[in-house]
């Protein structure tokens, strides 16, 4: 056991000494400064005139808003295309994989485009090698430096400070250009470091080829066939950018995908290493070290408060065991890896629930109950680390509300870096605040309408394996997950027909690019905002007061919206074992 949570204090002590070099390095990225990798800018100019760009360009936070949503639109187009068109691709699919069914398509593209990577499709058996590459691989990428764009659109609008004597429009509205932060952010920031991830996963055993899958003759006399393909490069993309989307349907439980405990720590490394950089990037690029600290102990103060009842939990072993006498010595086992053990396994299912990564090294519908309820509740709170960029403009929103409650508490107007927290930019982060609940509960109250009205109910559907709270969780979770971009799945559950690939793809839509829409919104008005300067009534952001403040707002307004959901689900499931 103390080797065990000894690797845990590890691996979560490398990412945080790898993120903070790597923030640096990010904001400079952002200001535009110099870097090691300036010898790509002639292929960054290249697509730029490929493609008609001009990439010093200055825009607004509507014009920067308007490119990021018209080439994601072009993604979506581009991905349906080629998943419905499978069967005829004239290369690179030795397995025959056919074509995807319109609704599962819809899901997948919007899935991937997303960054989310719900699979409603088993990975080996369900995408051609030209998919993988094209659709899944390349999604996985510019979705990911889509959220890496955004953020530094949302920098450079909290780094202005425009004074009455110098108000001119060229100085408060110009944010950058989002196509040059997009490209910068695939080539400067997430290519290298996937490139080697790949490697090593590559020196690993893990496979990238283009050969067809092997049939292999077992010590059993059976003939078998291994998928295989070029499993690497997506391996080490999904994890970095918190995508999530495996390239097999185990995902990274599969030894091709995750060979080892040294492959572990490199995966479990990447899911939250650009979120945690992403935040000390923060305090460079604004120069307000001590505020990253802040927003950095806030998310990690409930990240382990999450953690630490998860490894207790798969530890300890499941309850339900204990009347027949059998000893667990190694914890609750049941779709575990034995190769990692259950507190790794702990700490990446947290990870990839705090995150929008959603990749497992183990099933989370096996986690025992009341685990999977601390899993969901880092996806509902979506707060802590989050997913590639847009986890700090998840956590931004809780900022502006927190500013806004503390600024009430004083009796004066709330600030945030010198600029002040109106009606307008509190309204815009109540609604965004509000959104994610609304999406969950709702869904999940539809379906279970459906189920509970249709004739024949499951025996009709054949949505659930699960009968009663662990059922309820099930569908609980999809829309969690969905709605939070994060792609795992309580594996029960039938979700690849028409009501689910829709239902899940409309919300994850709705999920991933309205709380880009209201930060940024924020962000614009704040701009031209004059800097009013701190006196002795202002609270200070970088303070551990606000901290507080900040924790609080997130736990009352997160998580007292879900727990009645959660009674219902692994709670009440908990309960029924003990």
């Amino acid at each position: 056991m103390f080797a065990e949570i000894s690797g845990v204090v590890f691996i979560f002590a490398l990412t945080v000494l790898l993120a903070i070099p790597l923030g640096a390095y990010i904001a400079r990225v952002f200001r535009g400064e110099r870097t090691w990798l300036d010898f790509l800018e002639p292929v960054e100019n290249l697509f730029f005139k490929l493609s008609g760009i001009d990439p010093k360009s200055p825009m607004d936070w509507k014009q920067n808003l308007k490119a990021l949503l018209t080439i994601n639109a072009i993604w979506f187009v581009w991905a349906m295309l080629l998943l419905l068109t499978q069967s005829v691709h004239p290369f690179w699919n030795p397995d025959g994989i056919v074509s995807m069914e319109p609704t599962q398509a819809f899901n997948t593209a919007i899935s991937f485009m997303t960054n989310t990577n719900l699979q409603h499709y088993s990975g080996e058996t369900g995408a051609s090698y030209l998919t993988q590459l094209f659709v899944f691989t390349f999604l996985q990428f510019v979705s990911a430096g889509t959220g890496i764009a955004a953020l530094a659109i949302l920098y450079r609008a909290l780094d202005q400070k425009p004074t009455l004597a110098a108000m001119s429009t060229v100085a408060t509205t110009n944010l950058g250009n989002f196509y040059s932060d997009l490209v910068r952010s695939c080539t400067r920031i997430l290519l290298p470091i996937a490139i080697v991830g790949a490697i090593f996963i590559l020196f690993n055993g893990t496979p990238m080829t283009f050969n067809g899958a092997e049939k292999i003759v077992t010590l059993q006399g059976d003939t078998v066939s291994v998928a295989r393909g070029p499993v690497a490069a997506m391996v080490s993309i999904k994890q970095l950018g918190t995508n999530g989307g495996g390239y097999f349907g185990p995902n990274s439980t599969h030894p091709f995908e995750n060979p080892n405990f040294l492959t572990n720590i490199l995966e479990t490394v990447f899911i939250i290493l650009i979120p945690i950089a992403a935040i000390f990037a923060l305090g460079y690029y604004l120069r307000r070290q001590k505020l990253a600290w802040v927003i950095f102990g806030v998310m990690t103060l409930g990240f382990v408060l999450l953690l630490i009842p998860t490894i207790i939990g798969e530890t300890g072993g499941n309850s339900a065991f204990a009347p027949f006498g059998i000893s667990q010595p190694m914890g609750s086992m049941e779709g575990k890896e034995v190769r990692f053990g259950a507190a790794a396994s702990a700490l990446w299912g947290v990870e990839t629930t705090c995150t929008s990564n959603g990749s497992v090294n183990a099933m989370h519908d096996s986690f025992t109950a009341l685990s999977g309820t601390w899993l969901m509740l880092g996806m509902q709170l979506n707060a802590f680390y989050g997913g590639v960029g847009v986890g700090f403009l998840n956590m931004f929103v809780f900022i502006i509300i927190a500013v806004f409650i503390a600024g009430l508490m004083v009796g004066r107007t709330p600030e945030f870096l010198g600029k002040k927290i109106e009606a307008k930019e509190v309204k815009i982060a109540i609604m965004i605040a509000l959104l994610h609940p609304l999406l969950i509960l709702a869904s999940t109250a539809i379906a279970s309408h459906i189920f509970v009205t249709t004739e024949g109910g499951n025996d009709t559907l054949k949505w659930l394996n699960n009968p009663g709270s662990h059922g309820f969780s099930e569908m609980l979770y999809e829309f969690t997950s969905s709605s939070a971009n994060n792609g795992s799945g309580f594996e029960g559950l039938g979700d690849n027909t028409p009501f689910w690939n829709i239902a899940c793809g409309v919300v994850m839509i709705i999920g991933r690019f309205i709380p880009i829409i209201g930060p940024l919104a924020i962000g614009g008005a704040l701009v031209a905002k004059k800097v009013v300067p701190e006196s002795a009534g202002t609270l200070k952001s970088d303070s551990l007061m606000f901290g507080v403040m900040l924790f609080s707002v997130i736990v009352i307004l997160g998580a007292l919206l879900f727990f009645p959901a959660l009674v219902l689900g692994p709670i009440a499931e908990h309960l029924s074992i003990r």
